[in-house]
């Protein structure tokens, strides 16, 4: 029997049609496994079970008259706590915030609030979601359940810790340069960074997405169908569409696809051997089934890079250089110490570093003229020492290991993280799997392929 905890979203909804469970059990049960596990993990922040047990009677209820309100109604969920929940502050990782409540669910919350989910806690992320890191001023360390003594990765670093633990099947992050597909692959999870403006969201900002976070392909579909609905409040929101999200079966598809092979991005760091052997065994997969796979040239330039990392200093020190010196203090040295350099950035260095997104929007389209799909590390190595605010902990280099990710958030491409195999240690390695653009759904379907070709994966990480 697999226990409650470790039941995906899709399984505990059709329990709850055949009325094997009812939310209020499965809440509970969610709600034990977290307390005895979140200690030690850290994962959560604003966590209210009360609440949670009343949506979940509620929930109950409606199942129990054939009425559910939406295709996740009943379902245990996580939040990354910068999408904002109406009543709970925004503190967006840093101590720096003053504590306000939110006056309303931004875009995400509120179409997960809208369908059913039963909303657990929001999780935990480093200042300002920019580190690849649980590290924060204001929450307490997330850690990697599948080795306490390293990251879960970030900035979506308590959505990743509470997905590979079993807090519930759906967990929501964020990503501007990597931040739900980074913790997914040094998780064990799948990560989706939708095609930009296909997840509204609230702030907006360029590269900028909401996506899912799950154990399984099809509970990433499944969020999709909920969360993939234009909003106002986001200005870059795609146009309505009609997309059968959990139709994922992909026949004969992938016989004859293009898929060009990216082990080198062009900058940042080198691909670790444990890494690069299990990408290029999913690849070979692809291949048996019939994919055309070549290897591809980086879309990437070190100037791309660097001119990304000084344009975002420089946007950094805009939030940074207004608050007051105590204010200042609060905030977490290595981001303070990487915000401040921006003050140094001109106005043209930074508007120099903001066109390179320009050119990454070209190279990666010029790139998907050649090749239908393209197959890459979701990160050079696995993942690092859990206190660690990056894989280098250095805030002068602090863009080395995102080379992989960040391009396709600036091209606007859909990409997704899925577990390819571990390393001898036995931490995750991620695979990332990037698509044209707008072909959100093509990407699930080949993660739901590869899920059914990889290896047999290894139990959920349990400790005592």
């Amino acid at each position: 029997m697999t226990a409650i905890p470790d039941l995906s979203a899709v399984e505990l909804v059709d329990a709850y049609r055949r009325k094997d469970l009812t939310p209020l059990e499965v809440t509970e049960a969610v709600i034990r496994h977290i307390d005895a596990r979140e200690p030690a993990l850290c994962a959560l922040w604003a966590y209210d079970p009360e609440a949670a047990l009343a949506a979940a009677r509620a929930s109950t209820e409606r199942w129990a008259k054939g009425a559910p309100i939406g295709a996740i109604d009943g379902v245990p969920t996580t939040i990354k706590e910068n999408i904002a929940t109406k009543g709970t502050a925004v503190p967006v990782g840093t101590a720096a915030t003053t504590l306000v409540p939110a006056p309303a669910d931004a875009p995400p919350a509120a179409r997960l609030r809208e369908a059913g989910a039963v909303i657990l806690a929001k999780t935990t992320m480093p200042d300002y979601g920019m580190l690849s890191s649980g590290l924060s001023s204001f929450h307490k360390l997330a850690r990697n359940p599948w080795d306490l003594t390293k990251n879960p990765g970030g900035s979506s670093a308590g959505a990743g810790t509470a997905g590979a633990a079993g807090y519930g099947p759906l967990h929501v992050g964020t990503d501007i340069g990597g931040s739900v597909r980074l913790p997914a692959g040094w998780c064990g999870l799948v990560g989706h960074k939708p095609s930009n403006g296909r997840i509204p969201i609230d702030p907006a900002y360029v590269g900028r997405v909401a996506g899912p976070m799950t154990r399984t392909v099809a509970d990433t579909a499944l969020m999709m169908s909920v969360m993939a609905k234009p909003d106002w409040r986001d200005g870059m929101s795609l146009p309505p569409a009609e997309i059968a999200w959990n139709d994922l079966e992909i026949g004969d598809g992938i016989r004859g696809l293009r898929i060009g092979l990216m082990m080198d991005i062009g900058a940042g760091q080198d691909v670790d051997p444990e890494v690069h052997a299990a990408v290029t065994a999913a690849a070979r997969a692809f291949e048996a089934a019939g994919a055309i796979v070549t290897p591809v040239s980086p879309v990437l330039t070190r100037d791309m890079l660097d001119g990304l990392d000084r344009f975002w200093r420089a946007r950094a020190w805009a939030d940074v250089e207004p608050l007051d010196a105590a204010t200042r203090a609060k905030v977490l040295p290595y981001i303070y110490a990487w915000a401040a350099s921006g003050a140094e950035v001109s106005g043209v260095e930074a508007v120099r570093g903001f066109n390179r997104i320009m050119e990454m929007k070209k190279a990666a389209g010029a790139l998907f003229q050649q090749v239908d799909v393209v197959l890459s590390p979701t990160a050079p190595t696995a993942s690092y020492a859990a206190e660690w605010a990056s894989p280098l902990n250095d805030p002068m280099r602090p863009f080395e290991h995102i080379g992989f990710t960040v391009v396709w958030n600036m091209s606007e491409n859909p990409a997704v993280s899925v577990n390819c195999g571990f390393t001898a240690s036995g931490l995750p390695i991620g695979l990332q799997i990037v698509g044209q653009r707008f072909d959100d759904l093509g990407v699930l379907k080949l993660a739901r392929a590869y899920e059914q070709m990889r290896p047999a994966q290894r139990p959920w990480p349990t400790f005592a």
